[in-house]
């Protein structure tokens, strides 16, 4: 009988912020349970110290044998008891990658858990990890966490800039609706009538050196020539156009999502599925609190609004009062999630508080995934990232969309002009149009109506994607055999 043929061992290391270490623990898990690579999962430092606050001694554990944790140091420094749920913060990730990406080759190198680099395969969609894994020979693939609709968009930067559309001629164009007014069409990969203002919040400079942008345009390079291939977290049926786009500027392309649905059929012999929001939990930074389901059980079907701007975002103290009042005046029940950092979330109105005495629930942090699915929401309040539009189109949910920063732009225009399954709140909306929108989404009207019967179509087109012999279960198949399974023949 012939040995059975070796598998590369993967080693996953995501930008350390809570929205890409989930989907990339869950393709982690998938592969490992469903194709049975050993992986190796490398936290930061800081990171590592967040998860065994929020979890527990526990959190670290070897979920199962053949997958494991590491970590790396990043020099940032501990979070205290008092913060511990707050917003990372951006800027010093980025300036600790090049450290960290140095530790990184060390420990791959070094760690007697691990085979020889070139027996391994990086999956990253971090730019110095991928860069120093091919300084060192080992197989590299880029899992890409946004939309593959605001990946076309960042691709679009270098084009905006020879245009002379970036950087903007100066602060006024800003305020002046001129982002509004500007359309570029005849991109490859995006709809017609893109507007200025719904490409990535990058592009929002007068700098003609913006650090951020130059940051984008040597990202972009990056992932066309260091990774043999590049994964997406998306499925061919919501993302066509920018999937067909792709396949001519980048290594092969393979759309796999949405992987909470994949898990849900990755089972072994003798094994249940695992619950849906399982992984997500096992990668939280933050401690969840669940008494917001029981909440949700005493509800009536599609009464709730729930709003929720993800682990980054931080709402400004006008911004959260617009919001409360604009909650408050919807005359619907919700259920509102304000992260620790936002202070101004113990100092609500003592108003509001009484306005909307029993018919709201307000908590720092929830099982999103599973309060989506729940049966008595009825529309979502989102920043329009990648993670909690992808579980909202799952659980076939309406969507509000108010957008701040980075992809969160594309997103909100896909969700509300080409998938219609979304309305845009604005991005400094005031209480009235908060509140409007909310009853437009929730109401019984003809929109109303319009974006429900889209939503639920969305969400029977992911779950066919997601089962077996669905679209993306076969171009997972397809990364095993065509991308990582080709690595140890070249041995």
């Amino acid at each position: 009988m012939a040995a059975p043929a070796k598998k590369p061992h993967l080693v996953f290391f995501p930008f350390p912020a809570q929205g890409h270490i989930t989907p990339a623990f869950q393709l982690a898990t998938l592969l490992h349970r469903r194709h049975g690579f050993d992986v190796t999962f490398v936290h930061t430092e800081h990171n590592r110290r967040r998860l065994l606050r929020a979890r527990g001694p526990g959190a670290l554990a070897d979920p199962a044998p053949g997958f494991r944790f590491a970590a790396v140091p990043d020099g940032l420094p501990p979070a205290s008891d008092d913060d511990e749920d707050a917003a990372q913060d951006m800027a010093a990730l980025h300036f600790a990658l090049p450290t960290v990406a140095t530790r990184f080759k060390r420990l791959v190198l070094s760690d007697d858990e691990l085979p020889a680099a070139a027996s391994c395969c990086l999956v990253s969609d971090v730019d110095p990890i991928l860069r120093a894994a091919e300084e060192i020979g080992m197989p590299r693939v880029t899992f890409w966490i946004t939309s593959a609709s605001s990946f076309m968009a960042m691709q679009q930067c270098r084009h905006l800039v020879a245009k002379g559309l970036v950087p903007l001629k100066d602060a006024e164009q800003l305020r002046n609706g001129y982002l509004d007014s500007t359309v570029v069409d005849g991109l490859p990969g995006l709809p017609k009538g893109m507007r200025l203002r719904d490409f990535p919040s990058f592009i929002r400079t007068t700098d003609p050196e913006d650090a951020v942008v130059a940051l984008t345009l040597n990202t972009m390079e990056c992932h066309r020539t260091i990774p043999s291939a590049v994964i997406f977290h998306t499925f061919d049926e919501l993302e066509s156009h920018a999937i067909t786009a792709m396949s001519d500027i980048l290594p092969p392309i393979y759309a796999v999502g949405p992987l909470p649905l994949l898990l849900r059929h990755a089972t072994t012999a003798g094994d249940p599925a695992p619950a849906a929001d399982t992984s997500a939990a096992r990668s939280s930074l933050s401690r969840e609190d669940r008494a917001c389901l029981d909440w949700l059980d005493g509800k009536r079907p599609n009464s709730v609004v729930f709003a929720s701007f993800g682990s980054i975002v931080k709402l400004s103290g006008e911004q959260l009062a617009e919001l409360a009042w604009g909650l408050a005046g919807s005359g619907h029940e919700f259920l509102w999630v304000i992260r620790t950092d936002n202070q101004q979330a113990a100092a609500l109105p003592p108003e509001f508080m009484a306005e909307t005495a029993g018919r709201g629930f307000v908590t720092s942090w929830c099982p999103q995934e599973a309060v989506l699915r729940h049966v008595a929401v009825g529309a979502f309040l989102t920043h329009c990232g990648w993670n909690s539009m992808l579980e909202s189109l799952c659980a076939g949910v309406p969507m509000l969309c108010w957008p701040f920063a980075a992809d969160q732009q594309t997103n909100s225009r896909m969700a509300c002009t080409e998938w219609r399954v979304g309305v845009e709140v604005g991005e400094d909306p005031t209480r009235e149009e908060v509140a409007a929108a909310i009853r437009e989404v929730m109401g019984g009207g003809e929109r109303g109506q319009e974006l429900r019967r889209a939503a639920a179509e969305w969400k029977e087109k992911a779950a066919l994607a997601a089962r077996p012999g669905g679209s993306s279960w076969v171009n997972l198949e397809r990364v095993v055999n065509e991308v990582f399974a080709p690595l140890m023949d070249e041995k």
